[in-house]
């Protein structure tokens, strides 16, 4: 599977599995997004739908601020919204839209349409091991995010840097264009886990199916010997991970 097998094997610089919150906050290079999931009132949807493009259309139509909206197609969370600010740096905050006006129409036409906010986070890129640098034309370029999360052994987060270090190499070693991306989740949350994210750009459904030559580019690149140590050390570093494509939803967004 060309867009699926990376993925299986991608991972991201573990940090804030080992530091305080307030050490995250120092290193504000890397761009960060701050992300919320709603559960909507299915029996409500065109009047949120209304409301959030009208919402994001004003407040959120550019700049750090702008917000894009996906649909979680698979997994547990299918039917839920992903509603995605940035990327910015966290300094944008202090001047994000707030009271006088913003609070208030969320409060009013959002909140009413939505049974609960879940998993309120902040994701920094990690451009060392990331290939996004063709992600230039919007979300509607690469519609489809494959999303695969990780929850890191607190044991062996050592492992990390030498799983990517393997990963990134091979992936951008694959002829062709293969936008991945590697996000740490800034803030700790106990049990849940999430530590990690890593996504898979696709422009379409057809990419899920279309096979690419992982294996033979790891073996050109690292040696057929290092594959067995490559899968170990994944193994011993991450305790569980999980699976979700998102869809991105052009009207709910404001574009």
């Amino acid at each position: 599977m060309r867009k699926m097998l990376p993925i299986a094997f991608l991972a991201v610089f573990f940090l804030m599995g080992n530091v305080a919150p307030a050490q995250a906050q120092e290193n504000t290079k890397e761009p960060i997004w701050e992300s919320i999931i709603l559960v909507p009132d299915n029996t409500k949807l065109k009047v949120l739908g209304e409301n959030m493009r009208k919402h994001n259309m004003k407040y959120h139509n550019a700049g750090a601020f702008k917000t894009t909206v996906y649909n979680i197609s698979t997994g547990p969370n299918s039917g839920k919204i992903v509603w995605m600010m940035g990327p910015m740096q966290y300094s944008d905050l202090d001047t994000r839209p707030a009271a006088g006006g913003h609070d208030e129409d969320w409060r009013d036409n959002i909140m009413p349409y939505v049974k609960r906010i879940e998993q309120g986070e902040y994701w920094k890129g990690i451009t060392k091991w990331s290939n996004t640098d063709m992600l230039t034309g919007g979300a509607a370029e690469y519609p489809i995010l494959f999303i695969r999360y990780w929850v890191v052994n607190q044991e062996h987060g050592f492992g990390v840097d030498t799983h990517l270090e393997f990963i990134s190499s091979t992936i951008k070693a694959i002829p062709g264009v293969h936008p991945w991306g590697v996000y740490d989740n800034e803030f700790r949350q106990g049990k849940i886990g999430r530590h990690l994210a890593t996504v898979s750009f696709n422009k379409n459904w057809t990419d899920f199916g279309t096979s690419w030559p992982f294996r033979a580019t790891f073996d050109k690149v690292h040696g057929a010997d290092k594959w067995n140590m490559f899968n170990e050390n994944r193994d011993a570093t991450f305790t569980d991970s999980w699976d979700e494509v998102w869809v991105y939803d052009k009207a709910l967004s404001g574009d």
